[in-house]
């Protein structure tokens, strides 16, 4: 039964509720022990800091999925667009509509904010993700690869800029 779907901004008071979606993602992911962050983390990086947004997907006043996204920034553009960093809906509300829902929201606003593009990444293995995407209009990237610098590397980078 297709129920109707709702969409709601995230607030301060909803960082326990981020919290959860995040280690549902992680647990979907198999990725749970690398989940280091807590309610406090993300007030003060989300709310106070304001380094990113959250959207909750709604369906009989529950929350039911997530998509937390913050702006990046294109040279070749000349401005800015939005990196979706997570989208996650629980097993039992898929097929309902919820994560397009959240997805054309973020479209909208890109769109509102005059941003050139929306786009994420996703894991090679997860074929209904990546099926999702493609049925949306969204195309792969070829020819990149994603590089990360974390904990100790990172910090022995930092260390090594003699700043």
């Amino acid at each position: 039964m297709k129920k109707n779907v709702g969409i709601r901004p995230a607030a301060k008071a909803d960082a326990g509720k981020i919290l959860y979606f995040i280690r549902q993602l992680a647990a979907y992911e198999k990725m749970q022990d690398e989940v280091v962050a807590t309610e406090e983390s993300l007030r003060e990086w989300i709310f106070e800091k304001g380094k990113a947004e959250v959207l909750f997907a709604v369906v009989d006043g529950k929350e039911v999925g997530f998509a937390l996204f913050f702006h990046n920034f294109s040279t070749f553009l000349g401005r800015a667009g939005i990196y979706l960093e997570d989208l996650f809906v629980l097993p039992e509300y898929r097929g309902m509509g919820c994560g397009k829902k959240l997805i054309t929201a973020l479209a909208a606003a890109a769109v509102e904010r005059g941003c050139g593009r929306l786009e994420w990444s996703c894991l090679d293995w997860n074929r209904p993700s990546i099926d999702f995407y493609l049925s949306l209009g969204a195309s792969p990237l070829e020819d990149w690869t994603v590089y990360r610098v974390t904990g100790e590397r990172l910090q022995k980078l930092a260390d090594s800029a003699g700043v």
